[in-house]
């Protein structure tokens, strides 16, 4: 089963790229952060013709999450499932695909220190745990994947160093990470890689792609028995690449492979 999440900072603008990676990898499950469209205007069809079921939780201008699926959709949640207040931005969906439960999540950017976008991204960190604790157990076959929008540790930001009165970084978000892998999550890629410069994200200014200037915020967290049975986990960095008249996002691709 390959399980794959992609920030494509727009699917208008990059709907043809997800085409072609999908015919090329085949995964059984993609997730999407950052799909910037209502549900209405999700292209179901598209997916459909390629084989997979969709389900789209989005508000129309900004973030938006999906998941694509070759092995079923069921129990779709757009937003959290505790019951609560719906979150103010569509930034997580929930399905079972394969009898693996799957979360798509955009995690807030934070902005700044001082900004209460922050303390949204602390106070939404804190709900997924919640979130998880209502919906499974860490000895169920379960991954919550996306743009964290934060670095796990200094090995996965190109500057730490100039990181450090920014988001990302912060111990505060770390702890949050912390938390999840207290209840049961595992960051399944540094299972497989321990090497330094290897990131998921690259600004597209000053030529960041090229410098190694990046950030490895696109996390796969599992649980223990879908990070046991995790035979590969890659960045495909070389969709990173592209021309003008073919604009890749700022993010690449990230994957796993699970055989049982």
């Amino acid at each position: 089963m390959r399980i794959a999440t992609w920030n494509v900072n727009s699917l208008n603008a990059r709907v043809g790229r997800v085409e072609r990676w999908l015919e090329t990898f085949e995964p059984d499950v993609l997730c999407l952060q950052e799909t910037k469209l209502a549900d209405d205007a999700f292209p179901t069809r598209t997916f459909e013709a390629l084989g997979y079921e969709s389900f789209h939780h989005g508000e129309g201008r900004w973030n938006g999450v999906a998941i694509l699926s070759k092995v079923g959709i069921e129990n779709p949640i757009g937003g959290f499932g505790d019951g609560n207040e719906p979150d103010i931005d569509a930034r997580i969906a929930w399905a079972t695909c394969g009898g693996v439960r799957v979360a798509s999540c955009y995690v807030p950017n934070g902005r700044s220190l001082d900004h209460e976008h922050y303390q949204y991204k602390l106070r939404w960190l804190d709900r997924l745990v919640g979130d998880l604790d209502g919906q499974c157990g860490p000895d169920d076959d379960v991954v919550v994947v996306g743009d964290y929008n934060i670095c796990p540790a200094d090995i996965d930001c190109w500057d730490p160093k100039g990181f450090e009165t920014g988001t990302h970084t912060s111990q505060a978000e770390r702890d949050k990470l912390t938390a999840l892998e207290e209840w049961g999550l595992v960051d399944v890629f540094r299972e497989h890689h321990d090497a330094e410069r290897v990131y998921s994200w690259w600004d597209y200014r000053g030529g960041s792609f090229y410098k190694k200037m990046g950030l490895r915020i696109d996390l796969l967290m599992t649980t223990r028995p879908i990070a046991d049975a995790t035979t590969v986990a890659l960045i495909d960095r070389n969709e990173r690449k592209g021309p003008k008249d073919d604009p890749p996002s700022d993010h690449a691709p990230v994957f796993i492979d699970v055989e049982r």
